[in-house]
Protein backbone atom coordinates (compact mmCIF):
# COMPACT_ATOMS: atom_id res chain seq x y z
CA UNK A 1 0.00 0.00 0.00
CA UNK A 2 1.80 3.08 -1.15
CA UNK A 3 -0.53 5.71 0.42
CA UNK A 4 -3.46 5.46 2.92
CA UNK A 5 -6.37 6.92 2.24
CA UNK A 6 -8.35 8.28 5.10
CA UNK A 7 -11.39 9.57 5.79
CA UNK A 8 -12.19 11.78 8.93
CA UNK A 9 -15.11 11.64 11.01
CA UNK A 10 -15.89 14.00 13.95
CA UNK A 11 -18.64 16.77 14.20
CA UNK A 12 -15.72 19.45 15.46
CA UNK A 13 -14.22 21.18 12.14
CA UNK A 14 -11.12 22.43 14.34
CA UNK A 15 -10.77 18.76 15.52
CA UNK A 16 -10.63 17.04 12.06
CA UNK A 17 -8.44 20.32 10.82
CA UNK A 18 -5.82 19.55 13.56
CA UNK A 19 -5.84 15.57 12.21
CA UNK A 20 -5.58 16.61 8.84
CA UNK A 21 -2.65 18.12 9.45
CA UNK A 22 -0.95 15.85 11.71
CA UNK A 23 -1.58 13.48 9.28
CA UNK A 24 -0.98 14.77 5.72
CA UNK A 25 2.39 16.46 7.56
CA UNK A 26 3.45 12.81 7.29
CA UNK A 27 4.15 11.31 3.39
CA UNK A 28 2.19 8.64 3.05
CA UNK A 29 -1.13 9.55 4.54
CA UNK A 30 -3.76 11.45 2.40
CA UNK A 31 -6.86 12.67 3.87
CA UNK A 32 -9.27 12.09 1.03
CA UNK A 33 -12.72 13.35 2.59
CA UNK A 34 -14.58 14.37 5.95
CA UNK A 35 -17.76 13.48 7.43
CA UNK A 36 -19.58 15.20 10.71
CA UNK A 37 -21.66 12.73 11.78
CA UNK A 38 -21.63 8.83 11.97
CA UNK A 39 -24.19 8.65 9.21
CA UNK A 40 -22.20 11.11 6.94
CA UNK A 41 -19.49 8.92 7.59
CA UNK A 42 -20.93 5.99 5.93
CA UNK A 43 -21.99 8.02 2.94
CA UNK A 44 -18.67 9.17 2.34
CA UNK A 45 -16.62 5.79 2.98
CA UNK A 46 -19.29 3.82 0.97
CA UNK A 47 -18.80 7.30 -1.71
CA UNK A 48 -14.78 7.26 -1.39
CA UNK A 49 -13.85 3.29 -0.10
CA UNK A 50 -10.95 4.70 1.58
CA UNK A 51 -8.32 2.32 4.08
CA UNK A 52 -9.19 3.67 7.31
CA UNK A 53 -11.94 5.60 8.47
CA UNK A 54 -10.68 7.95 11.99
CA UNK A 55 -14.17 8.14 13.74
CA UNK A 56 -15.11 10.27 16.70
CA UNK A 57 -16.47 8.07 19.78
CA UNK A 58 -19.32 10.83 19.99
CA UNK A 59 -21.23 12.64 17.34
CA UNK A 60 -24.31 13.56 16.54
CA UNK A 61 -27.08 11.57 14.76
CA UNK A 62 -25.01 8.18 14.52
CA UNK A 63 -22.31 8.10 17.36
CA UNK A 64 -18.32 5.91 16.56
CA UNK A 65 -19.70 2.87 17.91
CA UNK A 66 -22.72 2.86 16.26
CA UNK A 67 -20.98 4.00 13.13
CA UNK A 68 -18.53 1.29 13.21
CA UNK A 69 -21.15 -0.72 13.84
CA UNK A 70 -23.16 -0.72 10.38
CA UNK A 71 -19.78 -0.65 8.74
CA UNK A 72 -19.37 -4.06 10.07
CA UNK A 73 -22.68 -5.81 9.19
CA UNK A 74 -22.48 -3.79 6.04
CA UNK A 75 -19.00 -5.63 5.10
CA UNK A 76 -17.66 -2.34 3.46
CA UNK A 77 -13.99 -3.05 2.96
CA UNK A 78 -12.34 -0.27 5.65
CA UNK A 79 -10.40 -0.25 8.69
CA UNK A 80 -11.63 1.53 11.51
CA UNK A 81 -9.89 3.75 14.17
CA UNK A 82 -12.10 4.96 16.97
CA UNK A 83 -11.48 8.17 18.87
CA UNK A 84 -11.99 8.84 21.85
CA UNK A 85 -11.13 10.89 25.53
CA UNK A 86 -11.56 8.50 27.68
CA UNK A 87 -9.74 4.88 28.22
CA UNK A 88 -12.30 3.16 30.10
CA UNK A 89 -12.81 -0.85 29.57
CA UNK A 90 -16.57 -0.11 29.06
CA UNK A 91 -15.78 2.27 25.94
CA UNK A 92 -13.02 -0.16 24.54
CA UNK A 93 -15.23 -3.36 25.06
CA UNK A 94 -18.25 -1.50 23.24
CA UNK A 95 -15.73 -0.34 19.94
CA UNK A 96 -13.90 -4.28 19.94
CA UNK A 97 -17.83 -5.99 20.17
CA UNK A 98 -18.95 -3.07 17.26
CA UNK A 99 -16.01 -4.62 15.17
CA UNK A 100 -13.46 -1.29 15.31
CA UNK A 101 -9.69 -2.08 14.57
CA UNK A 102 -8.07 0.45 17.01
CA UNK A 103 -9.10 2.35 19.58
CA UNK A 104 -7.22 5.75 20.17
CA UNK A 105 -7.33 8.58 23.05
CA UNK A 106 -7.41 12.08 21.87
CA UNK A 107 -4.16 13.11 23.70
CA UNK A 108 -2.14 10.64 21.84
CA UNK A 109 1.33 11.53 20.79
CA UNK A 110 1.72 12.27 16.71
CA UNK A 111 3.91 8.84 16.72
CA UNK A 112 1.64 7.14 18.24
CA UNK A 113 -1.14 8.88 16.07
CA UNK A 114 0.61 7.68 12.99
CA UNK A 115 1.21 4.75 14.48
CA UNK A 116 -1.98 3.56 14.75
CA UNK A 117 -3.36 4.77 11.44
CA UNK A 118 -0.27 2.62 9.82
CA UNK A 119 -1.14 -0.38 12.13
CA UNK A 120 -4.99 -0.35 11.35
CA UNK A 121 -4.55 -0.02 7.53
CA UNK A 122 -2.04 -2.97 7.57
CA UNK A 123 -4.45 -5.51 8.88
CA UNK A 124 -3.09 -5.07 12.34
CA UNK A 125 -4.74 -4.19 16.02
CA UNK A 126 -4.27 -0.82 17.84
CA UNK A 127 -5.58 -0.40 21.00
CA UNK A 128 -4.22 2.35 23.39
CA UNK A 129 -4.27 2.66 27.21
CA UNK A 130 -3.13 0.59 30.16
CA UNK A 131 -6.28 -1.46 30.14
CA UNK A 132 -6.17 -2.61 26.32
CA UNK A 133 -3.92 -5.63 27.15
CA UNK A 134 -6.28 -6.81 29.61
CA UNK A 135 -9.68 -6.54 27.35
CA UNK A 136 -8.22 -8.17 24.55
CA UNK A 137 -6.87 -11.19 26.45
CA UNK A 138 -10.38 -11.46 27.74
CA UNK A 139 -12.22 -10.90 25.21
CA UNK A 140 -9.84 -13.45 22.67
CA UNK A 141 -10.55 -15.95 25.96
CA UNK A 142 -14.08 -15.14 25.74
CA UNK A 143 -14.49 -14.04 29.27
CA UNK A 144 -15.81 -11.16 28.82
CA UNK A 145 -19.91 -10.88 28.46
CA UNK A 146 -21.39 -8.58 25.64
CA UNK A 147 -21.89 -5.12 27.82
CA UNK A 148 -25.13 -4.40 28.88
CA UNK A 149 -25.07 -0.54 29.27
CA UNK A 150 -26.38 1.59 26.88
CA UNK A 151 -23.69 3.35 24.71
CA UNK A 152 -22.43 6.54 26.06
CA UNK A 153 -24.22 6.52 28.73
CA UNK A 154 -25.00 10.86 29.96
CA UNK A 155 -23.01 11.28 32.15
CA UNK A 156 -23.86 14.39 34.88
CA UNK A 157 -21.19 17.85 34.40
CA UNK A 158 -18.87 17.55 37.26
CA UNK A 159 -17.36 21.07 36.38
CA UNK A 160 -20.71 22.03 37.68
CA UNK A 161 -20.36 25.15 35.30
CA UNK A 162 -22.71 27.41 36.06
CA UNK A 163 -25.86 28.68 33.34
CA UNK A 164 -23.71 31.63 31.93
CA UNK A 165 -20.51 29.68 31.95
CA UNK A 166 -22.79 27.02 29.43
CA UNK A 167 -23.49 30.34 27.18
CA UNK A 168 -19.76 31.02 27.22
CA UNK A 169 -18.96 27.68 25.94
CA UNK A 170 -21.20 27.27 23.36
CA UNK A 171 -20.15 30.96 22.13
CA UNK A 172 -17.24 30.11 22.50
CA UNK A 173 -17.16 26.40 20.43
CA UNK A 174 -18.97 29.10 17.79
CA UNK A 175 -15.61 30.57 17.55
CA UNK A 176 -17.34 33.60 19.16
CA UNK A 177 -14.77 36.26 20.29
CA UNK A 178 -14.84 37.96 23.54
CA UNK A 179 -16.10 41.17 22.05
CA UNK A 180 -19.16 38.82 20.04
CA UNK A 181 -19.83 37.09 23.25
CA UNK A 182 -20.20 40.20 25.55
CA UNK A 183 -22.58 41.82 22.59
CA UNK A 184 -24.70 39.08 22.28
CA UNK A 185 -25.35 38.21 26.05
CA UNK A 186 -25.24 41.98 26.71
CA UNK A 187 -22.13 42.11 28.95
CA UNK A 188 -19.14 43.96 29.39
CA UNK A 189 -16.06 42.93 27.42
CA UNK A 190 -14.27 42.92 30.33
CA UNK A 191 -16.97 40.31 32.07
CA UNK A 192 -16.94 38.12 29.04
CA UNK A 193 -12.96 37.35 29.34
CA UNK A 194 -13.22 36.66 32.64
CA UNK A 195 -15.88 33.91 32.32
CA UNK A 196 -14.21 32.79 29.32
CA UNK A 197 -11.05 32.61 31.52
CA UNK A 198 -12.53 31.02 34.86
CA UNK A 199 -14.33 28.17 32.15
CA UNK A 200 -11.04 27.70 30.73
CA UNK A 201 -9.40 27.27 34.33
CA UNK A 202 -12.78 25.25 35.32
CA UNK A 203 -11.98 22.89 32.80
CA UNK A 204 -8.51 22.81 32.94
CA UNK A 205 -7.90 23.02 29.18
CA UNK A 206 -5.24 25.53 27.60
CA UNK A 207 -7.09 26.24 24.21
CA UNK A 208 -9.40 25.55 22.17
CA UNK A 209 -9.05 22.17 20.37
CA UNK A 210 -8.98 20.79 24.47
CA UNK A 211 -11.80 22.93 25.39
CA UNK A 212 -14.02 21.57 22.39
CA UNK A 213 -12.57 17.97 22.96
CA UNK A 214 -13.30 18.01 26.84
CA UNK A 215 -17.03 19.25 25.98
CA UNK A 216 -17.77 16.49 23.65
CA UNK A 217 -16.59 13.97 26.37
CA UNK A 218 -18.44 15.25 29.10
CA UNK A 219 -21.35 16.25 27.05
CA UNK A 220 -21.39 19.63 28.12
CA UNK A 221 -22.33 20.35 24.51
Amino acid sequence: MDIINVVLADDHVLVRDGIKALLEDQSGILVIDEASNGKEALEVIARNKPHVLIIDIRMPEMNGIEAVRAITKSGIEVKTLVLSMHDSEEYVLQAIQAGADGYLLKGASKEEFLKAVTKVASGGKYFTGDVSAIIMNNFVNGNIKKTSKPILETKEDPFKLTKREKQILNLVLQLKNNKDIAEELKISKRTAEVHRFNLMKKLEVKNLMELSNKAKAFGLV
